[in-house]
């Protein structure tokens, strides 16, 4: 069974005629009758009684009708939208500092994704999409944010942020006995910032502020020697091999994370990116978000009181 035999079925149930089918389908006569027996074959059941003077439908040709039409009507909107992606112009995606490493081999055969070369902080990021920069982000967003620019947010990624101390002791320390640093650079640390002053009032942590840089790199080690306590590591940090002297230390009571969201446009119009956005997400699942003990700030999408604008 084609799907050209039954837009033929179609035609002559809709004509009731084997001759006005043919011209308005273009074929030979023959031809189509030909088809129609074939159809019949492979479906089993006649669908329509003839004569040489008239063609109507059996009863059971009338019931496979409709289903046909819808089924027709499918494969046309299919066709349509394999159409749009395939003459769409690249979907635009920004990072922060980490994407998945098989976020093209996901999107191969949706759409043409374009890695954007400009690595920018997730405020920046998130600010890009809604403005139009770029159609898709990977960042972090809050859901104020998230309501105020018209975006959408999908839990694409978590970090389980970690605590780095001098020494070799590697047993996990409760977020109270933590330090989180807060960078002076706002235009680079902003959200990072923001989760990090929510961390310290949320668990008792204690905030201390760095000169610009201090909160990632080698500033950060050296932070961490004059501190001499436990430090939380930011996602910048979090697969940068430690110096000897240094190690990392699990946080727990509670156990911090940091959410990445693919980020869209909530009226987005054209169906690569929403291809996109399916393709990246469908099979992500909650990532231990729902675990008890997890920490999230109250404005992260993901928390208990995210906002319906955003899904996992």
């Amino acid at each position: 069974m084609e799907l050209r035999q039954l837009r033929y079925f179609v035609a002559v149930a809709e004509e009731l005629s084997f001759a006005r089918a043919a011209e308005r389908l273009r074929i030979a006569g023959p031809s189509l009758s030909q088809q129609i027996k074939a159809l019949e074959r492979d479906l089993g059941t006649r669908l329509f009684d003839r004569d040489r003077r008239t063609v109507t439908l059996t009863p059971a040709g009338a019931v496979l009708l409709p289903g046909t039409r819808e089924l027709l009507d499918r494969a046309d909107a299919l066709r349509r939208t394999a159409k749009g992606l395939s003459t769409s112009e690249p979907v635009r995606l920004g990072y922060v500092n980490w994407r998945p490493a098989d976020l093209e081999q996901r999107a191969a055969g949706v759409a043409h994704l374009v890695i954007d070369p400009w690595v920018l902080p997730s405020h920046a990021q998130a600010a890009r999409v809604a403005d139009g920069s770029i159609d898709l982000a990977i960042c972090w967003v809050p859901t104020d944010t998230v309501t105020a620019d018209r975006l959408e947010a999908r839990l694409l990624g978590a970090d389980h942020l970690f605590a780095v101390a001098p020494g070799a002791v590697t047993t996990p320390v409760k977020a109270a006995d933590t330090i989180v640093l807060i960078d002076a650079d706002e235009t680079s640390w902003l959200s990072w910032n923001r989760w990090a002053s929510r961390y310290a009032a949320d668990t008792g942590a204690r905030k201390v502020s760095t000169p610009e840089g201090g909160a990632t790199g080698a500033a950060f080690w050296e932070h961490v020697r004059r501190l001499r306590r436990p430090v939380v590591s930011n996602p910048k940090s979090q697969t940068t091999p430690l110096p000897p002297d240094l190690a990392a230390r699990p946080i727990c009571d509670p156990a911090p994370f940091w959410t990445w969201s693919l980020v869209s446009r909530a009226d987005e119009p054209r169906p690569a990116v929403r291809a996109v956005v399916e393709a990246l997400t469908r099979d992500v699942g909650g990532l231990g978000l729902d675990d008890p003990g997890v920490w999230l700030p109250a404005d992260d999408p993901y928390s208990s009181s995210r906002s319906p604008s955003v899904a996992r």
